[in-house]
């Protein structure tokens, strides 16, 4: 039994270690409770004793950890090392690195480190076919690769053909290991019986930097006066289709301020999607006029909207092959607060528009027919 007081082999400080390993400067099995080792004495590793701050540095710009192979995200290195202390914080990049990694190493839930670590190493432009338009970041360099079938409707280009085969394939061993473990899972939505929220298994590093890097400066573009400049929460998921399958989805209203759909190929017929036009929360119910309007998706193609939006989407003929859709929804906290307090929404609300239009007809024909009462030609 160890003395009481003293640490033991596996613990640091009198606190267990998870790791369980022996840590220079402490005591050893063979030790006498002083923290002395028997033999000469492991020199202690720089600031090993150095404690983090209670609270982050808010002014202190991290580095940036993308480019090293570690079991860690680099946004949970660039966030610990605000928490570091100021005599450390200053040092080279790897001597940060070390400090941190033995902490995360011991503290961290080995459940919510990187399983893949070949995936971080992934660079934009292998799976994104755009980077050109998103480093010039101005509308028209985005139109030069985009199309707009239909107002606030943009189709391009989206991702690799490589990339797409990869996220198929994470979905398909994910739903494998579901169904062999009868493990129950929260479906994207509750319209669909079959796909898979990517956060759920490890992706949500990934989505944050689609949002950050690509989606925010397109949506910054062209929806910047409904909340696209300052999009903070997204929910990322994958649909399936075909035989054995969901064979269509109803007309329904995405709880987003901005959706990204891209067709992820396993060649299926049909695929159209249709679109009844922008609505505010008032005439999300309300029928369709004249605009209804449908796009065909194809393999890596992208279709991005401000989706205040009635869609639906409609299959060919039942398939052997599965077609997978890849649903990207991100949400403007601010932009939906402000709503609430909003009374017009004809700057891009179809119906309001339309009921505006009528407004001002009716006015119209009223005043007219005033001014043909004052002059006699219509009796009183």
């Amino acid at each position: 039994m160890a003395h009481d007081g003293a640490p033991t082999p596996d613990s640091i400080n009198g606190r267990p270690d998870p790791a369980g390993r022996a840590h220079p400067g402490h005591a050893s099995a063979n030790g006498n409770g002083s923290g002395h080792q028997n033999g000469p004495a492991a020199p202690s590793p720089p600031y090993v004793t150095h404690r983090l701050r209670l609270n982050p540095n808010s002014e202190h710009q991290p580095d940036n950890y993308e480019d090293l192979q570690l079991d860690f995200s680099p946004m949970v290195l660039s966030s610990l090392e605000r928490y570091l202390p100021p005599n450390l914080i200053l040092q080279t990049r790897d001597v940060k690195v070390n400090y941190m990694r033995d902490i995360l190493l011991r503290y961290y839930p080995e459940s919510e480190r990187i399983r893949f670590p070949e995936a971080q190493r992934i660079q934009a432009e292998d799976y994104i076919q755009l980077p050109a338009a998103i480093k010039e970041n101005t509308e028209q360099g985005f139109r030069n690769i985009m199309s707009e079938p239909s107002p606030g409707i943009f189709t391009f280009e989206m991702l690799q053909p490589r990339f797409c085969e990869m996220l198929l394939a994470e979905v398909e061993n994910f739903e494998k290991w579901v169904n062999e473990t009868k493990f129950r899972i929260m479906r994207p939505n509750t319209m669909n019986k079959f796909g898979v929220v990517l956060d759920d298994f490890g992706m949500e590093t990934m989505l944050d930097k689609l949002m950050e890097d690509f989606i925010r400066p397109m949506s910054k573009v062209f929806f910047s006066e409904i909340g696209g400049s300052t999009l903070d929460a997204h929910h990322g998921f994958v649909l399936e289709y075909g035989i054995n399958r969901d064979t269509d989805l109803s007309f329904h209203v995405d709880d987003s301020e901005v959706t990204l759909n891209v067709c992820l190929g396993k060649q299926f017929s049909g695929g159209e999607l249709f679109f009844r036009g922008v609505r505010c929360e008032k005439h999300v119910n309300t029928e369709t006029q004249s605009e209804k309007r449908s796009l065909i998706t194809r393999m890596s193609r992208g279709v991005q909207f401000f989706t205040v939006v009635a869609i639906g989407m409609a299959l060919g003929p039942p398939q052997q092959e599965i077609g997978s859709t890849y649903c990207y929804g991100a949400e403007d906290s601010v932009f939906r607060e402000l709503r609430k307090y909003q009374k017009d929404f004809s700057s891009w609300c179809t119906e309001c528009q339309r009921e505006k239009r009528e407004r001002q007809r009716q006015s119209v024909a009223a005043t007219k027919l005033e001014l043909l009462r004052r002059e006699g030609h219509v009796g009183s």
